[in-house]
């Protein structure tokens, strides 16, 4: 027999199986995992692009979605349970492997998928985009994991409750030990692991419905407790597929949010009741409500924001319903002495009450980025009340409950200004109990308690 033309004799025998193709909706739970980690995004909006990169929708959008961004809430404690399971530190394994890991991990511990099938996948994906040398040390580890469930694992890697609360309760409920003592000592000792466990639910999907554009009526959903232009989608719910969020008319945004900006609008104000001001206004969710609502009035909302790309997002949300958006430094406001009649400062914050929706904030920031932020929101308050005018109304939030960002910044700037004094919101939240915030007259909502974000207000005024 003469051979191929072009060469030897091909060898005979069977052929190599081929190269096994790993799931594309674990490889796309892994490339969110490497975008957020890498380049520093959100889960919230690198999940959506992720998704549609992966033509991936309906039953296996929802897995992915939960399989992220479980796994970056989870993140503590799965990293405690790998490091029982590997002969050497964490750091020292490869990062894309880790990732696959804690993948593994989330699906094994805390998701309905066969212990098989989640191993199997995730043995496939390290195959797919590592190496077969590292799919056999990822088999190798998720088998160890495999032999518990998560509260046996809890019960061995995580410190004793009685005599390290603070250690235990940051591995059973995976989150940073400063962050832990942090949020301890704003919520008590008592409520503290229910908040834990709150910060890891996922959230609900809320709508809101922008005064004079859209009404709640024409929003899916179950109307909100407290704001009366909100709806909460059942789960699986798109907003993309609603008319009334497509066209602008309503917006996708906690609760919480939203009563941040009606507490502002309900609030009294002596005389003139025209100039409204966002002071910190990107992305955009508040001044959007805060827009609508002044346009019904007759006022005007100016918002004023410091980075290019968000205050463009802030006239894109907002729409024609804001009289402008200025690109400025807040700690020096383009405006006048005492010439604003309502202020929202809803200032830069750690942001470590709103874990439930960007559960990746609790392991980028430290507490050298708390000491940071108050100086910020000390000046931005500081600013916010030279330019309110005496009988005005100024609000200041902060999306984080930790004191502080919240009773230390007010207490500091209101002994600093001459005149400056804190007036009882409260009474502006109808239906919101149990929201007693540090300082007298301030309010603190929870997820736990509110089913919002971890929402801080204090309403000041100036004589």
């Amino acid at each position: 027999m003469s051979e191929p033309r072009g060469g030897r004799r091909r060898p005979s025998g069977p052929k190599r199986p081929p190269k096994p193709k790993s799931d594309p909706v674990r490889a796309a739970a892994l490339d969110v995992l490497r975008v957020v980690r890498v380049d520093g995004g959100y889960t919230n909006l690198v999940l959506p692009s992720v998704i549609a990169h992966h033509g991936l929708v309906g039953r296996d959008a929802a897995f992915v979605t939960e399989l992220a961004a479980g796994t970056i809430r989870r993140q503590g404690t799965y990293d405690a349970i790998l490091a029982t399971c590997i002969d050497r530190p964490l750091r020292k394994v490869e990062v894309a492997v880790l990732d696959a890991l804690r993948l593994g991990a989330h699906q094994l511990l805390a998701m309905r998928v066969p212990s098989h099938a989640a191993i199997s996948t995730t043995v496939d994906l390290v195959r797919d985009k590592v190496s077969v040398g590292a799919s056999g040390f990822a088999n190798a580890v998720l088998r160890k994991v495999s032999n518990r469930d998560l509260e046996a694992w809890i019960a061995e890697v995580a410190p004793d409750l009685a005599t390290n609360p603070n250690g235990h309760l940051a591995i059973a409920h995976s989150h940073p030990a400063w962050v832990v003592e942090a949020l301890g000592q704003a919520v008590g000792t008592d409520e503290l692991p229910a908040l834990l466990a709150a910060d890891n639910v996922p959230p609900r999907v809320t709508l809101v419905a922008r005064p004079g554009r859209s009404s709640r009526d024409e929003l899916p959903g179950t109307p909100t407790p407290y704001s009366p232009f909100g709806t909460v989608l059942s789960s699986g719910g798109d907003p993309s597929a609603i008319e009334a969020v497509v066209e602008g008319r309503a917006g996708v945004q906690d609760e919480g949010s939203q009563l941040v900006a009606l507490a502002l609008a309900e609030a009294s104000v002596e005389g003139r009741d025209e100039r409204w001001l966002d002071l910190c206004a990107g992305p955009g969710g508040k001044a959007a409500l805060l827009a609508a609502i002044a346009s019904e009035r007759g006022a005007l909302l100016i918002g004023t924001e410091l980075h290019h790309h968000r205050a463009g997002l802030v006239a894109k949300a907002a729409g024609a319903d804001l009289a402008g958006v200025l690109q400025a430094d807040a700690t020096r406001a383009p405006f006048a002495d005492d010439s604003i009649d309502r202020i929202l400062l809803d200032a830069p914050c750690t942001g470590l009450g709103a874990l439930r929706r960007r559960p990746e904030a609790r392991w980028r920031r430290t507490p050298g980025d708390l000491a940071d932020l108050v100086a910020l929101q000390q000046a931005l308050l500081t600013e916010a009340a030279r330019i309110l005018r005496p009988g005005g109304a100024l609000l200041y939030a902060t999306c984080s409950p930790v004191l502080a960002e919240t009773s230390e910044v007010v207490t500091a700037v209101t002994n600093a200004v001459a005149g400056l004094r804190v007036d009882d919101v409260r009474p502006l939240l109808p239906g919101v109990t149990d929201a007693d915030g540090p300082l007298p007259g301030t309010a603190q909502l929870w997820p736990h308690r509110h089913g919002t974000d971890a929402m801080f207000l204090a309403l000041l005024r100036k004589e």
